[in-house]
């Protein structure tokens, strides 16, 4: 009986679009594993860590946009995953996670890999269920919980608690005949915002699409946006650290959608201006820690709902942007801003998607690379670097992608280099920024209020590692890249390759990278004082 409930879960959701499951081996979980392999529909990625492979899944479902299904073993195998889902619930990421159980009679008596699994991620997951050791009285409601499951997880993850009892290994029996969708529904308003002839700057996040940005793009309102975002205007952050330019270019008012950009400055100047901001939602809870959204609507932005803002004031931004991208396409030099431009002109120009790491990586591409067309993924949602390289993992699996990782990420998710791809295949162009530790702790107070020995001992972490060889250790391609040039070429060369392929780009030293960035600012700032 419990080898038909497994094949009967894994039956119904491939008939509603799953394609991924993700599996770390496991006794308690034969079952499930058993079902998953023998269903002809789904793609399995069996990954030994725990960890690894929960944001293996997320990185699926980013590059799928489609719930991934996730199964582990009893004990501390399901506590691993606690990451991943405090991301996926943060970022809305479709994820369904089985976490195979002891049965009744073997909690709290001591027996071997089992911890209380009811309810453990708590909150973050959008629907919990434990179903129980199957039964054939309960046959009838398998598909049901499901599909209950599957329609949950669109918004974020779920959690399905499943005890066992031995003997683990069966064959299923013939499936409970399937029932009529259980579809749930939601409509959105369309409300008029009254932003007919307004200067209309809107801020952006993860969650919205780059057919809502194009919509609101047309209808003259500015529209500026996280690492994430594809299409928007590049540049905000340099350009309103000038104060000029931040005066003469207030908004009347402020549309916000979706998750939070990680420009400071931009934040900064939101609370400065003052002006009305309207909080569109449609994507879930809209990140507002400042509090600065005065009215709230549950709507998208299609054509009947946006309204036409000031043309003006769209073409100042669009021609500021333009100077700024012109400008910073004459610098010469290898540096961080440098390989974080070329990165994404690459993915730009070849449609590849690109996974970019928190910390300095997505700062670079947020406010120094030119507008990203490529799909561009990141795990901002509780804006970690847990599993970063898993995720880039899982988003290149069955096809192709870059990553951007620092060199303190790459370290902290070394064990997805033990499966890579694994069996599905695909092609990964991983580049490392090497500077030596956690470069983002240089930009903080902490670095000129601290002594340097206690400051690089607490914060900045210097591992001094040879990435390459690590990569190569674990029997993956590895290169290290000087310029441009050499960049450019070892990224043709990994993404016409199957595997796994390491790009190590050592950087200027942490300091440098400070003083880089003040120079880049001073620039900028300069010529906003003439764009505005």
């Amino acid at each position: 009986m419990q080898a038909t409930f497994a094949a009967t879960l894994f039956d119904e959701w491939s008939r509603w679009g799953l394609g991924d499951v993700v599996l770390c081996p496991g006794s308690r979980s034969t079952p499930l594993a058993l079902a998953a392999v023998a269903n002809p529909n789904l793609t399995l990625h069996v990954r030994i860590d725990e960890r690894s492979a929960g944001f293996f899944a997320l990185g699926r479902a980013l590059a799928t946009q489609t719930p991934v299904v996730v199964v582990v073993t009893s004990g501390t195998a399901a506590a691993e995953l606690h990451a991943c889902v405090a991301e996926a619930d943060l970022a809305r990421v479709p994820l369904i996670v089985i976490t195979a159980d002891r049965p009744p009679e073997l909690q709290g008596v001591g027996a071997p890999q089992t911890i209380n699994q009811r309810h453990l991620f708590g909150t973050m997951v959008r629907d919990f269920l434990d179903a129980g050791v199957p039964e054939f009285a309960g046959r009838d409601q398998w598909r049901g919980h499901a599909q209950r499951l599957w329609q949950r997880a669109l918004t974020g993850p779920v959690h399905l608690n499943t005890p066992f009892r031995e003997p683990l290994h069966a064959r299923s029996g013939e499936l409970p005949a399937p029932i009529a969708p259980l579809l749930e529904e939601t409509e959105y308003a369309h409300p008029p915002l009254g932003l007919e002839g307004q200067r209309v700057l809107c801020v952006v996040g993860a969650g919205v699409t780059k057919d809502i940005v194009a919509v609101c793009t047309q209808r003259n309102w500015v529209v500026v946006g996280d690492a994430t975002t594809q299409n928007t205007l590049a540049y905000a952050d340099p350009l309103l650290r000038s104060d000029h330019f931040a005066a003469v270019m207030k908004p009347d008012v402020v549309v916000r959608m979706g998750g939070l950009p990680a420009s400071k400055i931009l934040g900064s100047r939101l609370r400065e201006w003052q002006v009305r901001t309207i909080g569109l939602e449609f994507t879930g809870a809209i990140a507002d820690p400042d509090q600065i959204i005065t009215e709230t609507h549950r709507g998208v932005p299609d054509d009947p709902f946006v309204e036409m803002g000031d043309r003006e004031y769209s073409d100042g931004w669009r021609n500021a942007s333009r100077v700024i991208g012109e400008r910073l396409a004459t610098r010469e030099g290898w540096d961080e801003v440098a390989l974080a431009r070329a990165l994404t002109a690459y993915a730009n120009d070849h449609h590849l998607p690109l996974v970019v790491s928190s910390s300095m990586p997505v700062r670079d591409i947020e406010w120094w690379a030119p507008a990203r067309t490529a799909p561009t993924f990141s795990n901002r949602g509780a804006n970690g670097i847990d599993g970063v390289v898993s995720t880039v993992l899982g988003v290149a699996s069955q096809g192709r992608a870059l990553g951007l990782v620092g060199d303190v990420a790459f370290l902290h998710d070394v064990s997805a280099l033990v499966d890579g791809l694994g069996q599905a295949g695909g092609s990964c162009a991983l580049v490392v920024a090497d500077n030596g530790g956690g470069g983002i702790f240089s930009f903080l107070p902490q670095a000129t209020n601290l002594p340097e020995s206690t400051f690089e001992t607490l914060f900045t972490t210097p591992r001094h590692h040879d990435l390459a060889r690590i990569a190569e250790s674990f029997g993956h391609r590895a290169q290290r890249v000087h310029s441009h040039e050499e960049l450019v070429s070892a990224l043709a060369r990994a993404v016409a390759s199957p595997g796994l392929s390491i790009i190590v780009a050592p950087m200027p030293t942490r300091t440098e990278n400070v003083v880089l960035h003040e120079q880049l600012n001073a620039v900028v700032i300069e010529l906003a004082q003439a764009l505005a």
